[in-house]
């Protein structure tokens, strides 16, 4: 079992921990916006820093763990994982300093921000044609469910690099355009709607009813928020090329209808998931995760309400924030909760299982004490959000402090889980078996 295992998941994850308490100590400091303006270098770092280093090294990690899952196939091109996460990380680390220095708070001759053009491309690139081939490796087999909508996500993954590249680029002065007005509204949809969204909804489709143990057949109102959400998206695409064109501005509101729609038949799915599990006792991560579940769809509520209040440019930095951090962190951090005590006991006990006694994956953790930490953390989730909306950095600064402990608190958990310390009998390991390494793959 231990060779279904993707090798390089744990390090993703670690990196991602890493740069996601980097931006939480950011926020703290008071680094970025708020304090200082939306555009401003400062906040690029903080933005790029939570949406390259946090969410999408993340997501990156949980693909190609479980989309060979998704289509009951093994990985494809393995090989090119560990070259994509060196190309990611030294890529980000690129793209941060480049806007330090455009900052002033670093000084060199290096051209770092085309450094960053090419290198963060090139890392998606290998995790594309990674999670791309394996997908394609279904064929003639019609892709399940949760995978297409990790299909769609990958391809709003190209574009969001390939228009990223092209900031880089205009931002180091080699490229004499302007991308702000139509170009920044693409790449953020493309990036936090389809990327980032589209693909953990299409997670959240199998790792729901695995963890539940819920029925995971494709259902109508499931097909019908992978058809709203890709409308949506293609929508969100045309609206700016539409006002570029003179257009009559259909496509802007079509496209909020539309994701309202998938909204309501993704709350119908979960609600069917939540009630029709055969798992009466709700684990931890399940019962965090539903803060997050609340946080999207307040996203989804808050919006469309604010674009037609004529706001929304008032109050984008807490749905932004509230996407960001309630949403996708919130369920990022309560998935791998169980994530990685899951992948700790495979490696550690699945190829004796049913041959010799074994701890449940639950014995590797320690709910009672981690549910304070979520606990503290979605309400300061919520206190940020609130303190953004209504312009007050300092109660904004005291909620990223609260979400930093309890972010720090919830790493400390997966760290004790994976050294296997919550165990009574911490020695009874099988024979021939170690303890696995905390980020670093185990020699085969």
């Amino acid at each position: 079992m231990g060779t279904a295992l993707s090798r390089w998941t744990m390090a993703y994850f670690t990196a991602a921990l890493v740069f996601l308490m980097a931006a939480q100590t950011m926020m703290a400091m008071g680094y970025g916006y708020p304090t200082v303006a939306v555009e401003a270098p400062e906040t690029l770092v903080l933005v790029h820093t939570v949406t390259i280093g946090w969410l999408s090294l993340l997501m990156c990690g949980a693909l190609l763990q479980f989309v060979p899952v998704l289509v009951a196939k093994p990985l494809q091109s393995e090989k090119l994982v560990l070259p994509a996460l060196l190309c990611l990380l030294s890529g980000l680390v690129c793209l941060l300093a480049g806007f330090l220095h455009l900052a002033g708070a670093i000084e060199t001759d290096l051209p770092l921000l085309p450094a960053a053009a090419t290198l963060l491309p090139a890392g998606f690139l290998l995790v594309v044609i990674v999670v791309a081939r394996t997908l394609w490796n279904v064929r003639p087999a019609r892709l399940p469910l949760p995978a297409r909508f990790v299909a769609i996500g990958l391809a709003c993954l190209a574009v969001t690099f390939a228009i990223g590249a092209l900031f880089a680029l205009v931002l180091s002065g080699l490229l004499p355009l302007d991308l702000r007005t139509e170009g920044l509204s693409i790449h953020i949809a493309a990036g936090v709607g389809g990327w980032l969204t589209f693909t953990a909804i299409g997670v959240s489709y199998r790792l729901l009813p695995m963890f539940m143990l819920a029925p995971d057949e494709e259902r109508a109102a499931s097909r019908a928020v992978w058809r709203c959400g890709i409308l949506a998206l293609l929508c969100f695409a045309a609206a700016p090329l539409e006002r570029l064109a003179g257009g009559f501005g259909i496509f802007g509101p079509a496209a909020a209808v539309l994701a309202l729609a998938a909204l309501y038949f993704y709350g119908l799915d979960l609600v069917f998931l939540y009630r029709n599990r055969k798992r009466r006792k709700l684990e931890l991560n399940m019962k965090a995760a539903i803060g997050a579940f609340v946080a999207f769809f307040a996203c989804g509520l808050l919006l469309p309400v604010a674009a037609l209040t004529g706001t929304l440019e008032m109050y984008s930095g807490a749905v932004f924030y509230l996407a960001a951090f309630g949403w996708l962190t919130g369920l990022g951090l309560s998935q791998l909760y169980k994530i990685v005590p899951f992948l700790t006991w495979l490696e550690c006990f699945g190829a004796v299982m049913g041959r010799k006694p074994t701890p449940r994956v639950q014995d590797l953790v320690a709910e009672r004490r981690a549910r304070l930490w979520f606990a503290l953390y979605f309400t300061g989730v919520a206190i940020g959000t609130g303190a953004l909306a209504c312009a007050v950095p300092g109660l904004f600064r005291l909620a990223s402090a609260m979400t930093l402990v309890a972010i720090g608190a919830i790493i400390v958990e997966l760290v004790v889980s994976r050294r296997l310390l919550n165990l009574p009998e911490r020695d009874s390991l099988p024979e021939g078996a170690s303890r696995p390494r905390l980020f670093l793959p185990s020699a085969r």
